[in-house]
């Protein structure tokens, strides 16, 4: 190696060092509302971001800010989680138990409904974290599609600047440990045959791809394997996935199944977190869902990063936590480690950098939220509609998904629980293997 290039990297070195906090600091970002971040300040803020995202600001990857780049501050917004909820969490939280097995799976004990863990601590603060993001507030059924005019989008894009559209329909339903009790949704859903979750999306365009679907089940059993199937419309039947699918991609894109339900879906039992800090993070919790829906107008330069009409950036609280598979299920697993921001309040992730198995950088992940009524428990944050960002830092690849769309109502929020119309309220069409064969009918 010659001496200017070993300068060079002792340099990137010391860079990258300044910008990681250690773990168990707790990560200085002060930044005040009205704060504008450019290019040229960006440092006096960097504890505002993930490290992944940190990369973008030092320009050390070919995703690289925009020059152009703005990051408008306004203040933190607040919102109350629904009394049901809280109940739940108060009544059942202190009973939840995470019980280490032989094999080394957490078996999840006694949870009913709400937080599983209202006060992560311990050793196992890392695990408890990722439990609760597994079974964070929501409500029981969450709707987009073509018809309802709500679509979602996942766009793929090269280094080259070719990206390929996809327009999907999506439901996502909780079929056990509901919490909206008060409003006469069973604790249980009585076609819930043993699974708690189910995950359902359809493409709809391209019409080459049309009806092509994947399904995953989560059990209540929470040591019991996912069950994913895939419909294939040119055999006109499903297939049933091993479980080395959780590491396919999901319909293309540079997420995979594990990523699918806003950058955690792993579960409880397979996986053990690692409490690091906690830090305040920039993102974006009130976006404009119009410029979001927008691709590629709306979004900058070759790194595809939110123009300033998406709206003011919020500092939120969050956990960051080192997830990784037990040491019994590591290897072959596609990840040796994500390290996920979690929101304190709603337990979503805001961002998280992946690593591969040899412990490189891999993806970096960003998503903005935008919040909407839910029922009559007033506005929670991230139900109107969500965005994802999966940067293939590897392979200079990018996926942007988004439920929301530039269509005749830009901005249209997703539908939940009573907003989603009966025909989209049919747990064996969407949530059952049955219903994939009743997709091309």
């Amino acid at each position: 190696m010659s001496s200017s290039r070993w300068r060079s990297g002792l340099l990137l070195a010391i860079c990258v060092g300044l910008l990681a906090p250690a773990a168990g600091a707790l990560a200085d970002c002060n930044v005040s509302p009205g704060t504008v971040i450019t290019k040229q300040n960006w440092m006096q803020y960097k504890d505002c971001f993930s490290e992944g995202v940190q990369h973008f600001w030092l320009g050390d990857l070919f995703y690289k800010m925009p020059d152009d780049v703005a990051i408008h501050v306004g203040p933190q917004h607040t919102w109350t989680l629904p009394k049901p909820y809280t109940d739940a969490t108060e009544k059942y939280g202190s009973q939840t138990r995470l019980v280490k097995q032989a094999d080394g799976r957490y078996k999840l004990e006694n949870y009913v409904a709400g937080l599983p863990f209202p006060n992560p601590s311990g050793s196992e603060k890392g695990t408890e974290i990722m439990a609760n993001d597994t079974y964070k507030m929501q409500g029981y059924l969450v709707a987009i599609s073509w018809p309802m005019g709500n679509w979602g989008q996942l766009i793929v894009r090269d280094r080259f600047g070719n990206y390929a559209p996809e327009v999907v329909d999506a439901t996502y339903r909780q079929l056990a440990y509901n919490w909206e009790t008060d409003q006469g949704t069973p604790r249980v859903d009585p076609q819930a045959g043993g699974a708690w979750y189910s995950e359902w999306i359809m493409i709809e365009l391209p019409e080459q791809s049309k009806y092509t679907a994947v399904l995953t089940l989560f059990w209540q059993d929470n040591l019991k394997d996912e069950d994913d199937y895939a419909f294939v419309p040119a055999l006109r039947r499903s297939l049933r996935l091993s479980s080395s699918a959780r590491c396919a991609p999901l319909l293309g894109t540079d997420m995979v199944k594990d990523d699918q339900r806003v950058g955690w879906n792993g579960g409880v039992g397979k996986f053990v977190g690692k409490w690091l800090r906690d830090q305040k993070l920039l993102t974006l919790f009130e976006m404009n869902g119009k410029a979001a829906g927008s691709f590629p107008q709306e979004y900058d330069g070759v790194l595809g990063w939110p123009k300033p009409d998406w709206g003011e950036w919020e500092t939120r609280d969050t956990y960051v936590v080192d997830v990784r598979r037990i040491p019994e299920l590591a290897p072959g697993y596609c990840y040796g480690s994500r390290v996920d921001y979690i929101d304190k309040q709603y337990y979503g992730n805001v961002a998280e950098d992946i690593y591969d198995s040899n412990l490189k950088l891999w993806k970096v992940v960003w998503t903005a939220a935008t919040p909407a009524k839910l029922d009559n428990y007033g506005e929670q944050a991230g139900l109107c509609g969500i965005v994802e960002n999966y940067w293939d830092v590897q392979n200079d690849h990018v996926s942007y998904i988004t439920s929301f769309n530039n269509s005749a109502t830009p901005g249209k929020c997703s539908y939940w629980d009573s907003q989603v119309p009966a025909d989209w309220n049919n747990v064996t069409k969407y949530a059952t293997p049955a219903g994939l064969s009743q997709l091309m009918r």
